[in-house]
C-alpha cells in the first residue's frame, strides 16, 4: 500500500499523525511537500525588471543591497525550511518513509503525486472555526475534487462543534 502524505507548514502534524494512525505497518509512506515557485519568480522578476538595473554607462549599482537577487534568497530560505519540515515530519511519524519534493502549483502537483497511490492524506486549511465547505482552501478543494485515489481529510486541530454547521437552505 502506498500512502502519500501532503505536508504543509501549517497542517503537517495532523497529516503525519493521521498517517501514523491509519496506514498499515507495511505501507510505503511518502512525505510530499510542494515548493511554491511563484514567490521566488516574482522576486526574480522584480529584481531583473525594476530593481536590478545598473547605470547604463558605468554599470555601477548603488551600495544599498542592489546586485543581490532577492529571488535567490527566497529560494534558499524555502529549501532550508523544507529540509526542517521534512525532518520534523519524519521524526514525528517514527517509521521509515521517503520524501518527495515537487515545485509548481500545489494543487496540480499533489494530484500528480497521488497518481498510483492507495491513499492521500491531507488537512483542511480554510476557515477552521466552522464545519462546512469553507474549511477547505482553494488548493485543498481542488485536490479533494480531483484526487485519483481515496483521500483521508483531517482537521489540523480539534474539529468545530456540530452547532457550527451552516444553516439549511430556505424551503422552495
Amino acid at each position: 500500500m502506498a500512502v502519500v502524505v501532503w505536508i504543509t507548514e501549517g497542517t503537517w502534524p495532523a497529516c503525519v499523525d493521521a498517517a501514523r494512525a491509519y496506514a498499515p505497518p507495511e505501507a510505503e509512506i511518502v512525505l510530499l511537500h510542494v515548493l511554491d515557485t511563484e514567490a521566488s519568480a516574482v522576486a526574480h522578476g522584480a529584481f531583473v525588471g525594476l530593481l536590478g538595473r545598473a547605470h547604463p554607462v558605468t554599470g555601477h549599482r548603488p551600495a544599498t543591497g542592489w546586485g543581490r537577487d532577492p529571488g535567490d534568497a527566497a529560494e534558499q530560505t524555502a529549501t532550508v525550511s523544507e529540509r526542517n519540515l521534512f525532518q520534523a515530519a519524519a521524526d514525528r511519524i517514527g517509521r521509515p518513509c521517503s520524501r518527495q519534493t515537487r515545485a509548481g502549483r500545489a494543487e496540480r502537483e499533489v494530484v500528480a503525486a497521488a497518481d498510483g497511490a492507495d491513499l492521500l492524506v491531507l488537512a483542511r486549511d480554510g476557515d477552521l472555526r466552522h464545519l462546512g465547505p469553507h474549511s477547505l482552501g482553494r488548493a485543498t478543494r481542488f485536490v479533494v475534487d480531483h484526487a485519483p485515489c481515496p483521500i483521508l481529510l483531517v482537521w489540523p486541530q480539534q474539529a468545530p462543534d456540530v452547532t457550527t454547521l451552516p444553516p439549511p437552505p430556505p424551503p422552495r
